[in-house]
Order: structure tokens, then C-alpha cells, then sequence
């Protein structure tokens, strides 16, 4: 039977080497996860997906960068969106964005990047700029903010002046609720009726909740759509 002072110092030495393994395993934990607990915590989950799908990607086989710019005015519902896009998980509440979010998604040889430029009044100024390097607009609107309809359609249409041939998606958000305008009345109430026959433009119902997954009005089917029209050649 060892002596009590050679099984105290034994003791000592297993605490200690338990106390730096759980040290690394923080350590490491903190480094994967590095970013989640912001409000564009997901974007780095996704950069992540982005850079094992390389990796496994065979040498050679490029993937075809696409933007997608993301605008709207502020409360829209624009991070919930692109959450749910990348994620297929709903989200209670997301901060409001106060600069601009990005996400990366890689699709059937696609890789689109996501950019959501946050809606304040002081931002908006800034959108124009973001539109050369756009191969899709998704404009997404609240469907039960009437008071500021108005200024989402002179804010859409500033860019759409901007960008004549640029394909358009907008999106009828938060149709969950039971006073939203329906995707028709939002088609008068923005004058989309008036747009350039030249131009590809969807108008679709959309609601980024759990309730959705399984509905008409998921943003999932934005996904599909995104995915069409940044195929095309």
C-alpha cells in the first residue's frame, strides 16, 4: 500500500493534469465557435462550411463567385432572412444591423455571397455604391410597416434608376402576420407594375419563421430562385 503522502501528491498531479486538459478544451472551444455569440455569429458558421467545401473540392474545380446584395429598410426583416437561408433554423430576434452582415453559401458550383447593408436613414446613402459588383437585388420590405411604403418605393426605385438591367427579387416579408398586405397589394403600394419589361423581376410572400419551413411563403424557396438566376450564363 503506497504511503498517504505519495497518493496526496498523486492526487495533486491527476487535479492538475484535469485542470489544463479543460483549459485547452476551453481554449479550443472558444477558438471554433469564435464570433457566434454576435449578431453575425452564423455568417462565420457558414465561412466555415465554405472553406471545408473547398478543401474537398477537387484541385482545379473552381467555384463561380456571384453576389447577392441584400437591402431594405431598417426592421424589414433582412438578418432573419438571410438566417434562415443559411441556416433553415428561425430565429425569435436578431440585433438590428447597424453596418452590414455576410454570409457565404456554396451551391451547384455556386459560391454566392450574401451581403446585407443595414437600412438606417445614414445608411441607405451608402446602398448605390454596393451595386456594381451585384448580380442580384433582393430588396425585402415589411408588409405591415404601411407608413413607410412610401419610402421603400423611393428607395427602391433610386436604385433600380441606378442599375437599369440588374435582376430584382423582392421579398413580402413577415407575411405571417395577419395585417400584412398581401404580395399583390405590395406590387401597387411600390409601383412595380411600372418596371422596365427588360429587367427579370419576381415579387414573393415570405415569413422567417418556424411556422414556415413547410409553407408556400419560406424564404427556403428565395434559396431555390437565387440559386436559378445566378446559374444563368
Amino acid at each position: 500500500m503506497a504511503p498517504p503522502g505519495a497518493l496526496r501528491e498523486l492526487t495533486l498531479a491527476l487535479g492538475a493534469a484535469v485542470a489544463a486538459l479543460g483549459s485547452l478544451l476551453f481554449i479550443a472551444v472558444k477558438i471554433y465557435f469564435r464570433g457566434t455569440g454576435t449578431g453575425t455569429g452564423w455568417s462565420g458558421w457558414w465561412e466555415r462550411e465554405l472553406r471545408e467545401l473547398r478543401e474537398q473540392a477537387p484541385p482545379g474545380d473552381a467555384l463561380d463567385w456571384r453576389q447577392v446584395l441584400v437591402l431594405g429598410l431598417d426592421g424589414a426583416g433582412k438578418s432573419s432572412v438571410l438566417h434562415y437561408i443559411c441556416s433553415q433554423r428561425a430565429r425569435d430576434r436578431i440585433a438590428p444591423t447597424h453596418g452590414f452582415n455576410s454570409a457565404q453559401l456554396c451551391v451547384g458550383g455556386l459560391e454566392m455571397d450574401l451581403l446585407e447593408v443595414g437600412g438606417s436613414q445614414n445608411l441607405r446613402a451608402y446602398w448605390p455604391h454596393y451595386l456594381s459588383q451585384a448580380h442580384v437585388l433582393v430588396f425585402v420590405v415589411d408588409s405591415v410597416d404601411r407608413s413607410r411604403l412610401l419610402t421603400a418605393r423611393q428607395e427602391l426605385h433610386a436604385l433600380l434608376a441606378a442599375e437599369p438591367r440588374l435582376p430584382l427579387v423582392v421579398l413580402a416579408n413577415k407575411q405571417d402576420k395577419s395585417d400584412a398586405l398581401s404580395a399583390a397589394e405590395l406590387r401597387e403600394e411600390l409601383a412595380l407594375h411600372t418596371l422596365s419589361g427588360q429587367r427579370q423581376f419576381f415579387l414573393l410572400p415570405t415569413s422567417a419563421t418556424w411556422a414556415s419551413l413547410s409553407t408556400a411563403t419560406s424564404v427556403l424557396h428565395v434559396k431555390s430562385l437565387l440559386v436559378t438566376l445566378l446559374s444563368q450564363p
